[in-house]
């Protein structure tokens, strides 16, 4: 026998041959630490250009705050990175299963950041709508979603749900972030943020950008939670924590901090409404249902709220509003679970009757 053969034959040992660093609460609870900074001067920097018309520099203490989040997180990712290949890992999987994506945006964040310094330096320093619609800044947002949805993808991949409320903050927040850092990028058409259902100065215009603002919104809330819903039976109180923070950081962009409220009454709604219908796989009719209650009830208290401000929208535009915002949170419980096809009916029925299936039929 050649003892080279055999040896080269032999299994790894040790931790690289598990493949992939198994990830835990603690390097989740630390992604969400250094991803809450960054997410954090994101919503400063956004509050300053709302607030402070003499911004004219790219060296602000806005920009301090984001750029150092993203020191952070870049400390954090890289020292988990040596530290698990020093374990034996290969480079390229040395980060638990869902960060690897976070480490690209990393370095989409960066290349970004570099962009915006020389686009700042060629077209000066955008205000208003122009800054979110900013090529670099773009950038920037894919990269901070990308980065921030570390623990999301993490728990995705597990086979079971998280056991404990620790476990779960991280991967609640982490959905927050995500869903956060889209809602930032469209703030111009943001209910929470425009105020057009309580003013005249826009016209016609301004009531089409209204109702555009609420069933945008509604895609992209409910896209979020409705993805969570059919995952994993949710702990009661997580669709409270989502919908609040969400409103929170929104709120900071124009001061408009009765919504946190609307929000959080909303997302205890469909706690509630989720534990009673039992939304999910095995019950696509309670899935549409809620998926249809659950914005239409948001939208409700929001022009509850707005009623006491001197609503300018008629009867109509506001039940209509209503109504089409449950609406676009049906349809879009058909992408997050469509229908079953005639094909994978007929498997199911396989499964369910496998004599039927094997049954042959006797000869002529």
């Amino acid at each position: 026998m050649n003892p080279g053969v055999e040896i080269a034959t032999w299994p790894r040992t040790g931790a690289a041959a598990r493949g992939r660093p198994v990830g835990s609460v603690r390097f989740a609870g630390g992604m969400i630490g250094v991803s809450s900074w960054l997410l954090g001067g994101v919503f400063l920097d956004g509050w300053a250009h709302g607030h402070i018309l003499t911004l004219d520099t790219f060296f602000t203490p806005w920009h301090a705050v984001l750029y150092s989040g993203a020191l952070a997180v870049a400390s954090f990712l890289l020292a988990a990175l040596w530290h698990y290949h020093a374990r034996g890992y290969a480079w390229g999987q040395a980060l638990p299963a869902g960060y690897g994506c976070s480490l690209l945006g990393l370095g989409v964040f960066l290349l970004s950041g570099a962009g915006d310094l020389l686009w700042h330096s060629l077209f000066g320093i955008e205000r208003g709508f122009e800054a979110l619609l900013s090529p670099t800044h773009l950038g920037l947002g894919l990269g901070i979603g990308l980065i921030v949805g570390g623990p999301w993808r993490a728990a995705w991949g597990q086979p079971q749900a998280p056991a404990t409320g620790p476990a779960w903050l991280p991967v609640l927040l982490s959905l927050t972030y995500m869903l956060s850092i889209l809602t930032f990028l469209t703030e111009y058409i943001h209910p929470f943020v425009g105020p057009w259902p309580i003013t005249t100065d826009y016209g016609a215009v301004g009531q089409e950008q209204g109702v555009a603002s609420i069933l945008l919104q509604t895609a992209l809330l409910m896209g979020a939670v409705l993805l969570a819903v059919r995952r994993w039976t949710l702990p009661f109180g997580a669709l409270t924590l989502v919908f609040a923070l969400n409103a929170t950081l929104m709120s900071i962009l124009d001061d408009r901090y009765a919504f946190i409220v609307v929000a959080a009454g909303a997302g205890l709604a469909a706690d509630a409404l989720r534990c009673l219908l039992r939304p999910g796989t095995s019950r696509p009719g309670a899935l549409r249902l809620f998926a249809f209650l659950v914005p239409a009830i948001l939208y409700s208290g929001y022009f509850g709220v707005l009623g006491a401000s001197n609503l300018t929208w008629s009867a109509p535009l506001i039940g209509g509003s209503i109504l089409e915002a449950g609406a676009i949170g049906w349809l879009v419980s058909y992408l997050v679970l469509p229908p079953a096809s005639p094909s994978e009916v007929s498997a199911r029925q396989d499964l369910a009757h496998p004599s039927e299936s094997l049954r042959i039929s006797p000869r002529s």
